[in-house]
């Protein structure tokens, strides 16, 4: 190759590096996309980030070892005038600033080998040691460039004066509150989100069984509890059912259900769990709280024989349920149980809470291990009331209004300060919220005083009252329902230690309350999605539906909460969310935990993310609309969103086929976001390899790495024997061809003249397991707004201004995941998701919300056409040339060995060719989707186990559960295409016709 198109290629790779958008909002990232951290021992080497950064220890060792192998090369004098440059450049990979420094922070762009330099010190490098860039890197773009400053700088320099290196570490904006918690100027809390689980229908609690195996139950307001393990997947048989017994109803807000669950604390011995929900008896609403035992052949599933109830409250009225039960340190039950409901506790002279004869408004602890007498649970004898006339000896605590949450704080891991106190959040009538702690004996108020107001001014004013004071209390503007939450006590994000966070159900609001340790008093900011590139980490998201019903705790202590886009119990529109703070993590491997192996009877059904991650969403030009309106606060509190717009953007998606980009730089595959992302071609001795003449070593590195392709690629040296480099400072450049032949006079060297750049899988949406390969983008339709969702609170129903109405719910028509068309009705409104963006008020006591991108499969009502013309057609010989039609992606057919048109094996047609479905869960109702969309009205029996013939084919489909509105089997509910645990002995038939009373 000549020299021409050497520096050609040379200029294309430089101009590519340099074409790089830049970003003004870079944050703190290391080369493996994670947040920087402290080391857990200081680093020897590179000392300037022992604090904070991205190295620890043993790649503090691995960069020394690197750079003594390095100065092997010079003598004093060259030694003396390049090591602070070598070393320099070589610990920018434990920069906080890493990634940017590395074009590192977009993984749809080239890698650099080396930290981008600002233009002074390029300069400066240059003039001193401008030969030693062919020992930092194996880049054959820098050979023949040392000559050339500005090629040498053109490979070198990074742009952006304010974040290349040195200026970077005198940005006083930059390293202001190196690590801390994200803050925007007004204080809101900048935090991030990945989802956890989906398709919940109003997921109401999540407790974990703290044995070891790290798995969590999450139960579902219909009475469902089901089992995820740490992995993510979810067990398909659920840990309870009591679906049957349940009293609730697919209303918006309805309050009574399955409402909470708390498993013994010495679970693994005990292999007990309490549940606590409603229940009609003799047409009276009651509150039920239940005993079950584990079952003794499935550690994931509880015995349903093995009820006993240990607690049944009458309830007036059907709201204010309460719902909350905990275990505390004292290893005693909990039970927290609402007013009775209606407004202002109108029962009796003083209301139900401020009467001790009754449960109802109270906080009850009960000994359900010392049972006496068969008796279901025994009184703990330093309950407070006990021997008080006239009080029932089950009451802990009274003057409660709703309390709705509750947790215990497990303590400063280290100092242990703040073990065992009782946070709950208090649902207030119609001015405030509150969140109190809970102490033996108090008295909380109500309906004396709603938060730190009189809301019955002449119990108020009754000087016995002698009520607990709540730590916090906010005015309906900023929310009218609060949800209790946790202090995070967890080890991944130490930032967040002694951080009490909770939330609001009816604003959406995340907020948050930290204890000042000198004076007592509960200091509060809000919490916000993280803006920019704040949450430009693998799997993260910054955005979450509005309605937020519980928040939990796991095993190892980190944080969750539990959302819903639709507030009823027959929507599948809730998720699970983990709070992640993306301004610092704990030190690798110091938080890794290995779950204790689970016996599993069923099978596993993966977790599968819906939400586009902030790292793979495309930047746009133009800015995002506006969806907030606000007005001035005229208080200390910001006013509350008036009525919101909600707008629905398309989504952004890679155009398919797109070609690779051309470079003379090395191949560089960055298919995926790797985890661990290091420098993997700089290895311990990092030196030119001594080659003998005669070879010629072609290396072929793995794409997942840094390293580079190089098919036929000679890079032979021949290595001086500990020839020493004298460099002459200032005056004469160090040049070791004075010493040693140049690379370029002693082989031939072979570039590549092209780089390739992958198209990235872009994940996400709810279709993202089971869409192929496109051949044109998706188009998003938005229709236009439909009737708002009326959704009430857990709390009587207040007339509301039409500036705090609920917004609007948009429904999205989408086209289905594989191409297929219906025509079915929406039925579920499809939720808008809510993430918090702050707007300067007064205080920082504020939200605004701004609707994301992903898209809900459970939610959206999809229209699709449906070809039933070939279904079940067989093209018979004789009959002249026949037009074959092309079928569409989830047409069905039935195969009948009599060739009978309305019976047979079900088959469905995906990825160009036909399948038979499994029968694991496929029902009625989906045998009704298979006989409409081939004409037939009616479904007339459902034939399991190859009654009607096994296929030999692919098994296609699997876990099949229809609601019967369904237009095509790929509407249903089911596993991912081609995933199944059957075999063709289990093949689903089906037998339709025109009448239900056919002689099938």
């Amino acid at each position: 190759m000549n020299r021409v198109s050497v520096d050609g290629l040379e200029l294309l790779w430089v101009s590519l590096v340099l074409l790089v958008p830049r970003q003004g909002n870079t944050h703190p990232q290391c080369l493996d996309y994670k947040p920087p951290f402290q080391p857990r021992e200081p680093l020897v080497f590179c000392k300037e980030y022992a604090k904070f950064g991205c190295c620890d220890l043993e790649k503090d060792d691995q960069i020394s070892k690197n750079f003594y192998n390095i100065m092997d090369h010079f003598d004093y004098l060259g030694y003396v005038t390049c090591a602070k440059y070598i070393r320099t450049i070589l610990c920018q990979e434990c920069s906080p600033y890493a990634a940017h420094l590395y074009d590192a922070e977009d993984a749809n762009t080239p890698m650099r080998d080396l930290p981008g330099l600002c233009g002074d010190y390029c300069t400066e490098f240059w003039q001193q040691c401008r030969y030693t860039i062919s020992l930092l890197t194996d880049n054959n773009a820098t050979a023949g460039i040392e000559e050339d400053r500005n090629k040498f700088c053109d490979l070198l320099e990074l742009k952006d004066r304010e974040y290349c290196y040195p200026n970077v570490l005198s940005n006083d904006k930059l390293n202001a509150n190196l690590g801390d918690v994200w803050a925007d100027p007004e204080g809101c809390v900048q935090l991030c989100l990945q989802e956890v689980a989906n398709g919940l229908r109003n997921p109401v609690a999540m407790v974990h069984a703290d044995d070891g195996t790290h798995r969590f139950f999450v139960a579902e307001q219909l009475g469902y509890v089901w089992t995820y393990l740490a992995n993510g997947s979810r067990i398909d048989r659920p840990f309870l059912n009591l679906t049957r017994a349940v009293l609730t109803s697919p209303w918006a807000g309805d309050e009574r259900g399955f409402l909470c669950m708390a498993l013994h604390p010495r679970f693994t011995v005990v292999r007990k769990a309490y549940v606590y929900y409603s229940v009609s008896v003799k047409k009276e609403e009651r509150i039920r709280i239940s005993e079950f035992t584990l079952s003794t052949d499935d550690m994931n599933q509880l015995d349903h024989s093995s009820e006993r109830t240990i607690l049944e409250v009458v309830e007036p009225a059907s709201n204010h349920n309460g719902g909350q039960l905990l275990f505390g340190h004292d290893g005693y039950l909990y039970i927290f149980i609402g007013d009775g409901g209606r407004a202002g506790d109108p029962f009796g002279k003083f209301g139900n809470s401020q009467n001790k004869s009754t449960l109802l408004g109270k906080v009850l602890r009960l000994d359900v291990d010392h049972n006496d007498n068969l008796d279901p649970y025994s009184i703990p004898s330093d309950n407070p009331f006990i021997g008080e006339k006239g009080s029932l000896p089950e009451i802990y605590a009274y003057g409660v209004r709703n309390m709705w949450r509750c947790s215990i704080d497990r303590g400063d891991p280290i100092t242990g300060q703040g073990h065992g106190r009782l946070f709950c959040g208090d649902v207030g009538q119609n001015k405030f919220e509150e969140v109190d702690l809970i102490v033996k004996g108090g008295n909380y108020g109500w309906r004396a005083k709603e938060g730190f107001s009189c809301y019955d001014n002449t119990l108020c004013r009754n000087s016995s009252l002698d009520d607990v004071l709540p730590i916090f209390a906010y005015p309906h503007k900023l929310g009218k329902s609060v949800t209790g939450g946790y202090v995070y006590r967890g080890c991944q994000m130490p930032n967040l230690n002694g951080l009490y966070i909770f939330g609001d159900f009816m604003s959406g609001r995340l907020m948050s309350l930290k204890e000042n340790g000198n004076t007592g008093d509960w200091e509060y900011k809000e919490i916000c999605m993280g803006k920019g590139q704040t949450c430009k980490f693998p799997k993260l998201i910054n955005s979450y539906y509005k309605y937020i019903i519980s928040f939990a705790e796991d095993e190892a202590g980190e944080l969750y909460f539990l959302a819903t886009g639709a507030p009823s119990a027959a929507a599948r529109a809730g998720v699970i969310y983990k709070i992640i703070d993306p301004s610092r993590r704990a030190p690798p491997g110091k938080c890794s935990f290995k779950p204790t192996h689970v016996n599993i009877k069923g099978k596993l059904i993966h977790f599968h993310p819906k939400e586009q991650f902030v790292i793979d969403k495309k930047p746009t030009t133009t800015a995002a609309p506006t969806t907030t309106t606000r007005t001035k606060a005229t208080t200390n509190f910001p006013t509350p969103p008036a009525a919101v717009p909600f707008t629905t953007m398309k989504p952004t998606r890679r155009p398919p086929n797109t070609k690779p980009k051309t470079s003379a730089k090395s191949t560089r595959t960055r298919a995926t976001v790797k985890p661990a992302r290091t420098r993997a071609t700089v290895k311990p001795a990092r030196t030119r390899a001594t080659v003998k003449p005669a070879t010629s070593r072609s290396t072929v590195k793995p794409a997942t790495t840094r390293a580079a392709v190089k098919p036929a690629m000679t890079r032979a040296t021949v290595k001086p024997t500990r020839t020493r480099v004298t460099v002459k400072p200032a005056t004469t450049p160090f040049n070791p061809a004075s010493t040693q032949k140049r690379l370029t006079d002693t082989a031939t060297i072979a570039l590549t003249t092209s780089w390739t750049q992958p198209i990235m899988a872009r994940p996400g949406n709810a279709t993202t397991p089971y869409r192929q390969k496109q051949t044109s983008s998706y188009t998003t339709v938005t229709p236009k707004p439909g009737t708002p969702v009326t959704t009430p609170s857990r709390r009587p129903s207040q007339p509301t201004s039409p500036a705090l109405s609920q917004p609007t719910l948009r429904p999205t028509v989408r086209p289905s995941p594989l191409g297929v068309s219906t025509n079915r009705p929406q039925t579920t409104p499809r939720p808008v998701y809510w993430t918090a963006s702050p707007k300067p008020t007064s205080k920082s006591l504020r939200s605004s919300f701004t609707i994301p991108k992903a898209e809900d499969n459970f939610l959206n009502g999809q229209s699709h056409k449906v070809d039933t013309s070939t279904g079940n057609r067989v093209n018979k010989k004789g009959h002249g040339k026949r037009r074959r039609r092309k079928h569409r992606t989830g047409s069905v057919r039935l195969i009948s060995t009599e060739q009978l048109s309305d019976r047979g094996r079900v088959e469905i047609y995906i990825r160009g060719e036909w399948g038979t479905v499994c029968d694991d869960l496929f029902n009625s109702k989906a045998a009704t989707v298979v006989c409409r969309q081939l004409g037939f009205p009616v479904a007339l029996r459902v034939a399991k186990r190859a009654e009607l013939g096994g296929g030999g084919g692919s098994i296609l489909l699997d876990d099949v559960e229809c609601e019967g509105t369904e237009r095509t089997l790929l509407d249903c509910k089911r596993a991912k295409v081609g995933k199944h645990n059957c075999a063709h002995d289990e093949d689903v038939g089906v037998v339709c016709g025109y009448h239900h009373d056919e002689d099938v």
